[in-house]
């Protein structure tokens, strides 16, 4: 049903588009010699690993990309959130204008949106503008229910066009994007109630000469975030992590203080201490209310509003970014998860170790991990500080199976 859905829907839209796409699969490098293309897919690059488990169907989707977007954009995002005026003219108008996309989708109620996500949403962001918000706002407060009291949030100060002239930031254009898939997908039924989670990521390199992400000493790192997908840094000093996400379960502070703010006593905790959303036990259809997708649910308190998340990464101060799915993060610590990735020959094999050690703990969900390095990839100082940890539950997991093989 996905396949049919893709295809019945993306196919007219695509032979409209008046657009022209200008992302790659490939990031540009300047040398000595002349400007270098790395491929991004290459395992040294950008390690993925992924697994259906015991699940019948598989609803994990990635994509990467490098995007081409305004370099007086990127230079107001810079100027916002770390206060650096960088000057796209000292890399030049090529490199000026590149920022890599990695993001992960994990779907829920089928694959149509997380295919969607993988196949569209690296060019929506790259291509989404501001004339677009007028119209999408008006189509936002046609939804009612908990959009009529919705305010635009980082789209308002240009829902008046009249008003402000300003560029998007990169807040706001990860803001308009999450939205306009929203938007594209209501039309059909199947999104009426399925949907997907996503963590995006931009990295975009301030160094000049321009480098890429891999060595880059000075990179901003944005991140974008709608669920219970997982984006964590890990530091070289230590194998130290910093989460950039947050679970957006319904029973988590802030989404439960969003939720009866907007909703009311739609959030609500029974007798036995379990909570419940819109009647629903919060299991984990119902226990992440930012989702895209779900339309049939968004009058409800359902969104796709992205939480916005940025920071400046200096030096070798952090060794690599991992992305992980809740079949892995619903399994695995923070600390498990990067400590796992130390040592690792290449990304690929980092992300496969992360996967393969989920799935000895008894993982049997769709499971998904992305590892990117940085500049301080193979740094790491300091133990492993969860590896007699590890092994004990990889012990106490084998000790689980072998008894209840012999139950049998």
């Amino acid at each position: 049903m996905a396949n049919q859905f893709l295809r019945s829907f993306l196919l007219p839209k695509n032979a409209n588009r008046t657009t022209v796409a200008r992302y790659h699969d490939y990031v540009r490098v300047g040398t000595q010699a002349g400007v270098v293309r790395i491929p991004l897919a290459s395992p040294k690059v950008i390690g993925v690993a992924t697994s259906r488990g015991n699940r019948g169907h598989q609803e994990d989707f990635h994509g990467f990309a490098t995007l081409s977007l305004d370099p007086a954009e990127l230079r107001l995002s810079v100027k916002k959130a770390h206060g650096i005026d960088w000057n796209p003219e000292s890399v030049g108008p090529l490199l000026a204008r590149q920022a890599v996309f990695v993001g992960i989708y994990d779907g829920h109620g089928g694959s149509a949106v997380s295919q969607y996500l993988r196949q569209e949403l690296h060019g929506l962001f790259e291509s989404v503008d501001k004339s677009l918000i007028p119209d999408l706002f008006a189509w936002i407060k046609e939804i009612g229910g908990y959009f009529k009291r919705f305010k635009g949030g980082a789209l308002a100060p240009w829902i008046d066009p009249s008003h402000n002239t300003e560029l998007l930031d990169l807040e706001a254009r990860a803001t308009l994007a999450f939205f306009e898939v929203d938007k594209n997908l209501s039309s059909d039924e199947v999104t009426q109630s399925c949907g997907a989670t996503a963590s995006v990521a931009i990295l975009h390199s301030l160094d000049a000469p321009a480098t890429s992400f891999l060595s880059s000493q000075n990179l901003a790192l944005t991140v974008a975030h709608c669920g219970d997908t997982r984006v964590l840094l890990c530091a070289t000093n230590g194998g130290r992590v910093f989460p950039m996400t947050e679970n957006h379960h319904a029973d988590a502070h802030v989404e439960s203080i969003r939720l009866r703010r907007m909703m009311g006593s739609s959030l609500i905790t029974d007798s036995f201490g379990e909570s419940r959303w819109m009647g629903a036990l919060m299991n984990t259809r119902w226990q992440t209310p930012h989702s895209l997708g779900d339309l049939r649910y968004k009058r409800f308190g359902v969104t796709p509003e992205p939480e916005v998340r940025t920071k400046l990464l200096k030096g070798d101060e952090w060794a690599y970014l991992i992305f992980v799915s809740d079949g892995i993060s619903s399994i695995l610590s923070d600390d498990e998860v990067v400590d796992l990735a130390r040592d690792a020959p290449h990304p690929k094999a980092a992300a496969e170790r992360i996967l393969s050690f989920s799935q000895d703990l008894g993982g049997e969900d769709n499971a998904t991990a992305i590892v990117v390095p940085l500049a301080g990839w193979g740094k790491i100082e300091g133990p492993d500080k969860t590896k007699e940890l590890r092994e004990y539950r990889r012990q106490q997991a084998g000790s689980y199976l072998r008894h209840s093989a012999n139950d049998s």
